[in-house]
């Protein structure tokens, strides 16, 4: 046997029992890795290497597990009261309530409002005006942020805020915001007084090749001004004309403005992600309770990331999914569920739930708009109905359910959301919320093509090959 075949022969082994020895992974994340693996021994072995394990690291694991002990010794009482669930939200959909604190801790509370912004340009100007306005602190984090036109209206804002006092923290993903982390604008932004720190920062490459994978990130986007308002949804720190991707251009948004006792649970997780990037301690950030009541909102932030336990992002989606009665509507960007997610979906179509999902026609990623087309005809012998958008990239995460329950943030529902990055959200209940957010996925649809049973069973047996190969090999993408 020569010496490249006892090669071929080792690393496709020694790769296999890692593979088969790990508990985390599922049958078809396993199958998948198995396959590369043996197809392509030298390439698929390098892969794995660089993207295999989903893991920060030990040391990222406990810094996280002393942040929220922290977090939970100093603030319990801005998280939330644990019997919140029972008294506040409708026993329909308690399950869900009670999944989402769970996961990191948040639990419902009274008394927030909420306003729907309408578009890109009113939510640029608010936010401006709002951290204008602000008299103790502003804390952003933002996984995209450019130096174009709202990008550089937020950082200025800032610059002007930190000049007349106020405490200005400023996050950024080292990934997603490379560009602007380099340029002159992130340099003035620090001389002028703003706070700035790099999420998952790419400084040493090769460490981070060695103990963890370069393509875990911080795909939050969250805005704290003065512990009174917070802003959330799927909107970056960038114009919707999104520059390094004009050609799908534009980015259809959505984002809605919070007051309440709400705000400041995104506190704590704007906090917690401030503690890991800069080893400060949680006194370093306010943690003024908002007490007054603002309006009829019930909400809670839901936090997840790598270092939260495993299949918490798909596993709250199913109960949320599950919780339906009359109708639920979805719209996200990158659809690549994982069986949890999927057969829950079929199975609220098949009780007689109206289910509706809106993606994208035209997507940034290749890979994503292949993997998501190999799961429609699933769906639609289930009963879903799907509407692919055509006004630009819809890049807006919403759920809305039977008239009162929504759920908004940075989650989308693919592994990478799932697995790999830090997510945030709020789960709310509010009749006027969710009404609103309901039009605006009727916009959504109005701008959409319907997809129909009878013209995916007519796609040609290339297409269809194509869609199930990515999406057999989807785990390891």
């Amino acid at each position: 046997m020569s010496v490249i075949a006892i090669l071929h022969l080792c690393i496709v082994i020694a790769f296999t029992l890692r593979i088969m020895l790990r508990d985390d992974l599922t049958p078809p994340a396993r199958l998948a890795w198995f396959i590369v693996i043996n197809i392509v021994p030298y390439l698929g072995s390098g892969l794995y290497f660089l993207f295999g394990e989903i893991d920060l690291g030990h040391r990222a694991e406990k810094r996280h597990a002393e942040i929220f002990e922290s977090i939970r010794s100093q603030a319990i009482d801005l998280m939330g009261d644990p019997d919140a669930s029972e008294t506040l939200i409708n026993p329909l959909y308690v399950p869900a309530s009670q999944y989402a604190a769970s996961i990191n801790g948040f639990h419902p509370v009274a008394g927030n409002c909420a306003e729907l912004m309408a578009d890109g340009l009113m939510t640029r100007d608010r936010l401006v005006a709002d951290i204008d306005a602000a008299k103790d602190h502003v804390h952003v984090l933002y996984y995209i942020w450019l130096a174009d036109g709202t990008g550089t209206a937020v950082a200025e804002a800032l610059m002007r805020a930190a000049e007349r006092g106020v405490t200005c923290r400023a996050i950024a993903d080292g990934l997603g915001s490379r560009s602007m982390i380099k340029s002159a604008l992130w340099k003035q932004m620090a001389a002028a007084g703003v706070q700035t720190a790099v999420a998952l920062p790419f400084n040493n490459v090769i460490s981070t090749i060695l103990t963890s994978r370069l393509d875990l990130r911080n795909h939050r986007k969250i805005t704290v001004i003065d512990g009174a308002v917070t802003y959330c949804g799927s909107r970056n720190s960038a114009d919707p004309e999104f520059g390094i991707k004009a050609r799908f251009a534009p980015w259809v948004d959505v984002m809605l403005r919070f007051t309440g006792p709400v705000v400041s649970q995104n506190q704590l997780l704007f906090a917690s992600d401030w503690m890991q990037a800069t080893g400060e301690e949680l006194e370093v950030i306010p943690l003024q309770p908002v007490v007054q009541k603002e309006g009829d909102v019930i909400a809670q932030v839901v936090g997840d990331g790598p270092t939260e336990r495993s299949g918490a992002t798909p596993q709250l989606f199913a109960i949320i999914i599950a919780c339906a009665r009359r109708e639920l509507t979805l719209s996200t960007p990158y659809f690549v569920p994982d069986e949890t997610v999927l057969e829950a979906l079929r199975a609220a179509a098949h009780r007689g739930i109206d289910v509706t999902l809106i993606f994208p026609r035209r997507n940034d990623s290749w890979i994503v708009a292949a993997a998501s087309r190999s799961y429609y005809r699933r769906l639609l012998e289930a009963g879903c109905k799907i509407h692919e958008f055509e006004g630009g990239l819809l890049h807006a995460k919403t759920l809305t359910m039977d008239g009162v329950i929504s759920l908004i943030g940075s989650s989308n529902l693919d592994l990478r959301s799932f697995d790999l990055n830090y997510e945030n959200n709020i789960l709310l209940q509010d009749e006027a919320t969710t009404a609103a957010l309901r039009t605006r996925q009727d916009n959504y649809i109005a701008q959409s093509a319907p997809v129909f049973l009878s013209e995916v069973i007519k796609w040609p047996f290339y297409r269809r090959i194509w869609n199930n190969l990515i999406a057999t090999i989807g785990p390891v993408l």
